[in-house]
């Protein structure tokens, strides 16, 4: 019997995430799969993977790895929302299925990295990814960014593929200056 598109991409995204050591082999290894994976979107995704939510950017589970290394949610953004400015403290690759999807990306000017205080940021570009674009990151050095729909557009959807279960990141408050790591909820698969 021959696998789906997502069980192929699944397994093939395991397959290098244990083989390939260094996260940006993985992501490089990981992109050209997300890129056919949201050409086949129309075939594995349930309508429960559209759910939203007008207060919040909703994430949807599709897949978890029985040993946490590797989640897939589908994420479905509408007019006006953002996330915080944060990073993921994993690699991830990210694929667009519907809409644009806008990316702002802040530069860590402070040097030590592990400190939670005293954290300077500057402002860097921004990237708009519409359907069919496929973006990645890696955690070194740290991928601080905010994602989002500017209220003028329509509806986002897009798919996110982590190198672990994505159930919290670190939050930037710019002004404040300090990071600190928040759970994130999302809906079951």
């Amino acid at each position: 019997m021959a696998l789906t598109p997502l069980d192929h991409f699944i397994a093939q995204a395991a397959a290098h995430s244990r083989e390939l050591r260094d996260p940006a082999d993985c992501v490089l290894a990981l992109a050209p799969l997300m890129f056919d994976l949201i050409e086949h979107a129309g075939s594995f995704l349930q309508p429960r993977h559209f759910s939203s939510s007008p207060l919040a950017y909703t994430r949807n589970l599709i897949y978890d790895a029985p040993d946490a290394s590797l989640s897939l949610y589908s994420i479905v953004w509408l007019p006006g929302q953002w996330t915080p400015v944060h990073d993921h403290g994993s690699w991830g690759v990210v694929g667009v299925v519907e809409g644009v999807l806008e990316e702002r990306s802040y530069v860590r000017l402070s040097p030590d990295r592990g400190a939670d205080h005293d954290i300077e940021l500057a402002r860097g570009g921004t990237i708009l990814l519409r359907h069919g674009a496929v973006t990645s990151f890696v955690p070194n050095p740290d991928h601080i960014h905010i994602t989002g729909v500017p209220l003028e557009h329509p509806r986002a959807v897009s798919l996110h593929l982590y190198g672990r279960m994505m159930s919290s990141f670190n939050v930037y408050d710019v002004e404040a200056r300090t990071r600190r790591r928040i759970q994130v909820a999302h809906n079951e698969s």
